[in-house]
């Protein structure tokens, strides 16, 4: 494989444990960049733009990043908190009053953010139209009945965070998740990010397939416990359903769901910015440019919900918006947040040892939290830290 792209003296492991992914563990299309106090010290890339395909994969090649725009649709609300346009201890409804129905009227903007709101699923999902259109979702889960009380539990919201977040923004600006961040962060940090990709940026974006590991390669090192695997196998469980907010599922290479703004699942961007917008988080980054204070930096790593996850059925971590380091989700350290993408991709920042981190692919693996490719990044990047 001709990796392209550079690493900083130090950072060879890196490009050693890239390589290995497209040898052994099946990346077809991928990139990786590292960010270390500010500054650029991993910018990597190789292989074939789209999965099935024979163009290669270029510099500014951009992926479908699935849950990890997650964390990025985070720092939007974070934002608006550190600007005092949101408060995390405020009702959900009095934001958006249609909310309280269905038992959700004590329900907090933390719960909504900390994945405690609960209503992950929908009783009757939405088709790819009504998940798209800006109306539907958020009618759909003002009306959803919570599964629990909100704010007593917590289970992974995976596609309806799209409408909880968009549409508490919305009522409480005027403007959308995905409007926020252009305006706001990637343009004045100059990153290639996008919640709604514009279709002037369309001819950038690989094309994405499910691929199984190669023969004995351990792409999924251990079988899933059995529980897990009987809940994503039940389809009237809450893990099935949480997943099926949107049925049938989306095809992820259609132009018109790029475009969507939908904050749980349909963010675009390469790995370089994702690095450079998860160093932003935590310090200024090469240019002087930065997101959040210092108290807002510390929020975003602050757990909000831990223990037994009512959907992904292992124990989760969550603070803000962003999903925490912990046994489902490694990351660099205790210190880390951020989120990993269903399939392979994962971005996080790590304020203690001043790190950015972005890994996307093209080839979706059957991985949820923890794909042993990005694992492999972390731990290799893990160990230069170490030495350095």
């Amino acid at each position: 494989m001709d990796i392209q792209g550079a690493v900083n003296e130090g950072y060879e492991p890196v490009r050693d444990a890239f390589a290995r992914n497209f040898e052994v563990l099946g990346d077809r299309g991928a990139a990786v960049a590292v960010y270390r106090d500010g500054r650029k010290v991993v910018d990597l890339w190789a292989g074939t733009k789209d999965a099935n395909g024979s163009e290669p994969w270029t510099a500014d090649t951009a992926q479908i990043v699935r849950s990890a725009t997650k964390g990025v649709a985070a720092a939007v609300a974070l934002l608006l908190q550190q600007r005092g346009l949101l408060d995390l201890d405020a009702p959900v409804a009095s934001y958006w009053p249609e909310f309280k129905a269905g038992g959700k009227d004590r329900t907090l903007v933390r719960h909504l953010l900390a994945h405690q709101a609960g209503v992950p699923a929908l009783d009757r999902g939405l088709t790819v139209a009504q998940a798209a259109d800006g109306v539907s979702g958020a009618r759909a889960v003002a009306a959803q009945r919570a599964f629990w009380e909100p704010g007593t539990a917590h289970g992974y919201h995976a596609q309806t965070f799209s409408w909880l977040l968009s549409e508490l923004v919305l009522r409480a600006t005027g403007r959308t998740v995905g409007g926020i961040l252009a305006e706001e962060i990637a343009e004045p940090l100059g990153l290639d990010l996008w919640i709604g990709l514009p279709e002037g940026e369309e001819h950038r974006v690989g094309r994405v397939a499910p691929v199984e590991p190669p023969a004995g390669a351990g792409l999924l090192k251990t079988r899933p416990r059995r529980n897990v695997s009987e809940a994503y196998a039940d389809p009237e469980s809450l893990t099935r359903r949480a997943f099926a907010a949107i049925d049938p599922l989306p095809d992820e290479n259609d132009p018109a769901y790029r475009a969507a703004e939908l904050p749980a699942s349909a963010g675009i961007g390469t790995a370089r910015a994702l690095a450079r917008f998860y160093a932003a988080t935590i310090g200024v980054v090469e240019d002087g440019a930065r997101i959040f204070t210092p108290a807002t930096t510390a929020l975003a790593g602050t757990e909000f919900a831990a223990g037994a996850d009512r959907v992904l059925v292992v124990a989760t971590r969550f603070g803000p918006g962003y999903m925490l380091h912990g046994p489902a989700s490694p990351l660099l350290s205790p210190a880390s947040f951020g989120h990993p993408g269903r399939g392979g991709s994962l971005a996080f920042a790590d304020p203690e040892a001043g790190v950015g981190f972005g890994y996307v692919t093209n080839a979706h693996a059957k991985s949820v939290t923890a794909d042993p490719r990005a694992q492999s990044l972390v731990r290799a990047l893990r160990g230069c830290l170490a030495d350095a």
